[in-house]
Order: C-alpha cells, then structure tokens, then sequence
C-alpha cells in the first residue's frame, strides 16, 4: 500500500490541528473539574503518558519499519520538549515551567501551522505528529489555567538561554552526521515560517530576534487575559 503524503492546508492538515486543539481545548474547557486532588492527578498522568508514549512509539516504529537512523535521535526541539514537558508535569518545576511554556509553546505551534511532515492521514506518524505536539502545546496550557504558573519578563530570557543550550548537542551532531536537529544546519525541506527570513546561517540571528518578540507576545496574551479575567471578577454580583 502506497504511503498517503501529507499536503498542508488540506482537510487532513485541519484533521490533525483538530486533534490537537482538542487536547489543549479539553484542558481549557475542563480546567474547573480538574483543580480537585483526585482529577488533576489523573489528567497530569494522562498528558505524560501520552507525551512519553509518543516518543517511545514513534521509536518502535521506526525500528518496526527499519527506518531507524541517525536522523531518529530525539534532537529535535519538539522531541526535547516532549520529555521536558513530561517531566514539568511530574515535579511541577517552575523554573522548567519557564522553558516548556515558552520554548515548547511556540515550537509546537510553529510545527503545527508549518509541518515538517511526509506522512499522511491514516498513517500513524500523522497521529503521531499532531498528538505529540497538541500535548507539548497542553502541558503548558494545564499548568498556567490549572495551577496557577505564571510566567514573567525574567523568564523570557531564562527561557531563551536554556534554548541555546539544547541546541549545543544538536548543533554538535549536525556537524558530525550531516543531519538538521533544530534546523540549525538548513531550513526545512517543507514550507514553513522559516521561508519568510534570509537564507543560511542569517536567518539563525533573525531567530534570535523572532523568539524574542514572540516570547514577550506570549507573555503579553497571558497578562491581558489574566486582566479581563480579573476585570469580569469586579464586575460579578457578589452574593
């Protein structure tokens, strides 16, 4: 049987931003019932799994098909992001909390508006693609609407720092197996945000600009929403 190939803005690319928004929507939605001890326990240990099930699957699958290869090794900002936003979501860490809901956030977005993907719906790597992120998106989204994780101007730069971090060892292994961890090395054979900046290595210090801009947008999105939020508690009756 053929390989269906994935094609962006189609009903399959809606598909998968519909699975995904439903895991961060649920959230959202659901974030009332899921203070309680018992429900937040439950959905935290749900949303790990899932994260560390995604990895450790697509893994199996790669060595199931024999398409395991260099280009498999969990270097990729989404595949460092899965992990870190399981382990956030066990030790409840602020200080990782800064680095999911920034870094996580928007390298998930940016994958699902722009995927990097040559699998089609009903393949599994489709699933795969769109489950994993929507979670890495709803990690972050569950400890800011549920617990209260807030993040701040200082966390911007702490966020931004740790991202220069993780991109060393991807770097360091693009040069050594000629792969494109974090796009470090090439822009991504798909279209995608990246298109929109100045050829290689330039667009690597336009990043550093984009990252920083987006970051104060996300922190901006969640302070106004934080204010209206606080505007319409003036504004209830009190009983």
């Amino acid at each position: 049987m053929a390989a269906m190939v994935f094609e962006p803005y189609t009903a399959g690319h809606a598909l998968g931003l519909a699975m995904a928004a439903a895991i961060i929507g649920g959230i959202i939605l659901f974030r009332k019932r899921l203070n309680t001890p018992r429900a937040n326990r439950g959905a935290r240990y749900a949303l790990v799994a899932i994260l560390i099930g995604c990895e450790l699957a697509l893994q199996a699958w790669y060595g199931v098909t024999q398409n395991w290869g260099l280009h498999s090794l969990p270097l990729q900002l989404c595949s460092v992001m899965m992990w870190l936003s399981a382990i956030v979501l066990l030790t409840r860490s602020r200080k990782l909390y800064e680095v999911t809901f920034f870094i996580g956030i928007l390298g998930a977005l940016q994958a699902l508006l722009t995927p990097n993907l040559d699998a089609g719906y009903p393949e599994f790597r489709f699933f795969h693609f769109f489950i994993a992120h929507g979670a890495i998106i709803g990690a972050s989204v569950f400890l800011t609407s549920i617990e209260g994780y807030r993040p701040t101007i200082a966390s911007v730069f702490r966020a931004l720092g740790w991202l220069h971090v993780i991109a060393i060892p991807a770097a360091i292994a693009n040069a050594l197996t000629g792969e494109n961890f974090m796009f470090l090395a090439r822009k991504p054979s798909t279209p995608s945000l990246l298109d929109l900046l100045a050829p290689w290595p330039w667009y690597l210090l336009q990043l550093e600009l984009v990252a920083l801009a987006l970051c104060f947008l996300m922190l901006g999105v969640v302070r106004l929403i934080d204010r209206l939020l606080q505007i319409r508690a003036d504004k209830a009756p009190q009983s």
